[in-house]
């Protein structure tokens, strides 16, 4: 009763106000989706049933067309993972043991070819695989930056380009199932509601809510199309971007790079709430917000009498990713584009805790090997094995340092 209660006072609040500042409402829609009340919008649950109604009540007042297959929503089934190694395979007819929803509207401008602009919904409900929380009492993973703070700026952008660079139309979607493995984004490329040949091009947002005071900012895909560095310069304005070329990574821009999409990707980082219930709104930084919208409205803009963008293949750095069978404990600063790993966050009881390590310190060399990047370091840490020894060297406000570290 509580939780129909508030999606029906979520429902009067978007309808009673339909005149407020759209910029305003950026923090409101990571207000209402990071809630307690949504249990961390695990796929399948009632919390994202929630927040899928609400997403589809936002899509009504921007006067988005639905373009899911019932209504704003695109219901797909699959049956859970009991080998971590195995796919999940989609079923037919609601008979698979979970049902997640992605949330579909369409700006339609009348025009030959179609942007899509996505963010996931889900998270990690009360935890459970994926969560690095340890405490043993049970508590909700509201995923704030992760990633309301993508959906919220999606749905901004719906507001600002109502009537505004009309030579594409918009698909919106939230996508359910991407904590899971990309479900719902694999699930409408292969299950499309549009002609998928008529995409110029995606663009994903996932984790943008937490931009540092660097303003730096991360971009991944922009080799996918030969559009896209010269736009995503000549509009930089605010941001320290990191660019990165490959359209395969960890996020649903991925499904449509696959299917020979050119997709942009934008991240503002990880941090140490990452998959965790600290993930609340009023960590995010919400200005942040607003400058990515702008910026990625500026390129929309720029792209805007181009005819369907060409596609390019890029390199898979993923495939190149050496395998480890043991970790720092340590969350990678992976914004960081000096020499080494810098280290953002600290995990409890870890090797890198025991050593004394600290957030902030630059990795240079771990064992026999210099660590000169993200590749170096995964590289070097892939010779050890449960307990080896082994020493490592970090830079340390200027000086150096050296720990041991006992895996």
């Amino acid at each position: 009763m509580k939780k129909v209660l508030l999606l029906s006072i979520c429902y009067a609040f978007i309808h009673c106000n339909s005149n407020i500042n759209p910029k305003n409402k950026i923090q409101d829609d990571v207000i209402f989706l990071a809630s307690d009340d949504l249990e961390g919008r695990q796929t399948g649950t009632k919390g994202e049933k929630i927040a899928a109604n609400y997403i589809s009540n936002r899509f009504i007042q921007l006067g988005l067309s639905p373009k899911g297959t019932d209504g704003y929503l695109q219901p797909f089934s699959f049956k859970s993972k009991t080998n971590p190694h195995e796919e999940i395979k989609f079923t037919e007819n609601g008979d698979g043991r979970i049902t997640g929803n992605n949330v579909i509207g369409f700006l339609d401008n009348t025009a030959e070819n179609t942007i899509v602009i996505g963010a996931h919904y889900d998270h990690l409900g009360y935890g459970g695989e994926g969560s690095l929380y340890k405490d043993s009492i049970k508590a909700v993973h509201n995923g704030a930056d992760d990633n309301a703070s993508g959906v919220a700026v999606m749905l901004h952008l719906a507001t600002i380009l109502k009537d505004k660079n009309t030579n594409n139309n918009y698909l919106f979607i939230a996508f359910s199932g991407e904590e899971m493995g990309l479900l719902g984004s694999n699930y409408f490329v292969k299950n499309p509601t549009i002609d998928t040949k008529k995409i110029s091009y995606m663009i994903n947002m996932d984790m943008v809510g937490r931009m540092k005071k660097d303003t730096t900012l991360a971009v991944y895909g922009t080799g996918t199309s030969p559009s896209f560095k010269q736009v995503l310069k000549s509009h930089n304005d605010n941001f320290k971007l990191i660019q990165n070329e490959s359209g395969v990574g960890p996020s649903d821009h991925t499904s449509f790079y696959l299917a020979d999409i050119p997709v942009l990707h934008f991240f503002t980082g990880q941090h140490e709430d990452y998959h965790k219930p600290s993930d609340d709104a009023e960590k995010l930084n919400y200005e942040g917000m607003e400058l990515i919208s702008d910026y990625i409205f500026d390129i929309i803009s720029n792209l805007n009498n181009q005819k369907k963008l060409a596609f390019r293949k890029t390199k898979n750095e993923s495939e190149n990713t050496p395998r480890f069978k043991v970790g720092l404990g340590v969350i990678p600063d992976y914004l960081f584009d000096g020499k080494g790993m810098r280290i953002d966050g600290i995990s409890e009881n870890k090797p890198a805790q025991k050593a004394g390590l600290t957030k902030g310190d630059i990795v240079i060399k771990l064992g026999d090997s210099l660590v000169v990047n993200m590749m170096s370091y995964m590289r070097a840490l892939s010779v050890f094995d449960k307990g080896d020894t082994t020493k490592v060297i970090v830079k340390r406000d200027e000086k150096e340092v050296e720990k041991e570290i006992n895996f």
